[in-house]
């Protein structure tokens, strides 16, 4: 038996670095589908499928069936009102990127929605898986790190995502892309990539955040790190472009409409079975989620302090020494998309998904070179992950836990 594994160890080895990239990503799928599948087996009749649903129809279910819904019919023209007259539940939250490109290849391999929007998830996903390695490998120096930082990326809490009905797993890709690209210094080929990813998932703004920061740090280190006028101009002009692509599905939304704020109002209305209809604030989510959920009556503002903490906590995490060998260009993204979610979104059990793209940060754990350690890491992420699947995708009754 130890020969064997040995031999095992030893053919996995001499394979090339995509071919494990695959083999790890194909070895992580195979272990949440047999997580999704345990789950669906005990699911009972809910909102989208029966008892007891096959893999593909209960990977389809919650804002899968939206993007089915974008795919299929488009955009409303008119937006649904609540019976008191709010703006209510509707596609224009949903980017259509995913959407599209799920049925343009329904119509081209004329197969079902549920097999051909799992199958983009997976192909997506195992793209960036590949060029995540290629990233790691280029700010960590370290094949073997940067290919333990692809496993807890591939069993990471969420990333059931990879093979379920939704976008995070085509941004993603995109993103790691661009992430990479960045670092690199290839510039240019970001303008089609932020054209598409702004219109995947909501990013624009954030990436514009991190290019402009990008554009100081470069100038303040152009000694050291030259940064010539042609470049500064160029990154200059393409963070300004990514803010305008940040902006662009709101402006659809709004012509389309006739109601200027058809997008943040229809992002409003999933946040009102909380704390009802308000207008959005930038920077106030955070404190009233957590004064909501803290149940923050009394004058003694412990959710706010709560939020404070946790920013705090943030902001040093990027400083300590496994998060600064990821490099700046990595940190800053990191920052500036976590300032985007502390102005736009309100934390509830969607915020394990949300926090998705700050992947990177998947390196600094990834460090410690102890077997031990990386056992334990990946049991923990497996475990976590099943947790995930348990609370956020398995659908109990008046259910308020959405993924």
């Amino acid at each position: 038996m130890i020969t064997r594994r040995r031999a095992a160890l030893v053919r996995y080895r001499v394979l090339p670095w995509w071919a494990r990239v695959a083999l790890i990503y194909g070895a992580a799928r195979l272990v949440s589908t047999v997580i999704i599948l345990a789950i669906a087996a005990r699911q009972g009749p809910n909102p989208w499928t029966g008892a007891h649903p096959s893999y593909l129809d209960f990977a389809t279910i919650w804002d899968g069936r939206w993007y089915f819904i974008v795919a299929m019919t488009g955009y409303p023209d008119q937006l649904p009102l609540t019976v008191d007259g709010h703006i209510g539940e509707n596609a224009w939250a949903f980017m259509p990127v995913y959407p599209f490109l799920v049925r343009g290849l329904m119509v081209v391999t004329t197969l079902s929605w549920p097999a051909v929007s799992v199958a983009v998830s997976v192909i997506a996903g195992l793209g960036a898986a590949l060029v995540f390695f290629k990233l790691m490998s280029r700010v960590l120096g370290d094949s073997q790190t940067a290919m333990f930082s692809v496993v807890l990326f591939s069993v990471a809490p969420v990333s059931a995502l990879f093979q379920l009905s939704y976008a995070e797993s085509l941004y993603t890709f995109l993103l790691v892309v661009g992430l990479y690209l960045v670092v690199l210094r290839r510039y240019g080929w970001l303008v089609p990539l932020i054209a598409v990813m702004a219109l995947t998932r909501p990013s624009g703004l954030a990436f514009a955040l991190f290019l402009g920061l990008h554009v100081i740090v470069r100038l303040v280190a152009r000694r050291t790190d030259p940064f010539p006028w042609p470049e500064r101009i160029a990154v200059s002009l393409i963070a300004v472009f990514s803010a305008a692509m940040g902006l662009l599905w709101p402006a659809i939304a709004g012509l389309v409409t006739g109601d200027l704020t058809a997008y943040t109002d229809t992002e409003l209305a999933w946040r009102s079975a909380y704390i009802g209809y308000q207008h959005l604030v930038p920077f106030a989510p955070w404190f009233q989620g957590a004064n909501w959920w803290m149940n923050s009556q009394s004058g003694f503002p412990t959710g706010g302090l709560v939020v404070v903490l946790l920013i705090a906590a943030f902001g040093l995490s990027l400083f300590i020494r496994p998060v600064r060998r990821l490099g700046v260009d990595l940190r800053l993204w990191v920052l500036s998309y976590g300032v985007y979610l502390l102005a736009v979104f309100f934390p509830q059990s969607s915020t394990f998904r949300l926090l998705m793209p700050m992947f990177p940060l998947l390196g600094a754990v990834a460090q410690p070179k102890s077997m031990v350690y990386r056992v334990s890491m990946v049991l923990v992420f497996v475990a976590a992950q099943t947790g995930w699947l348990l609370i956020c995708w398995g659908v109990d009754g008046a259910d308020w836990t959405p993924p």
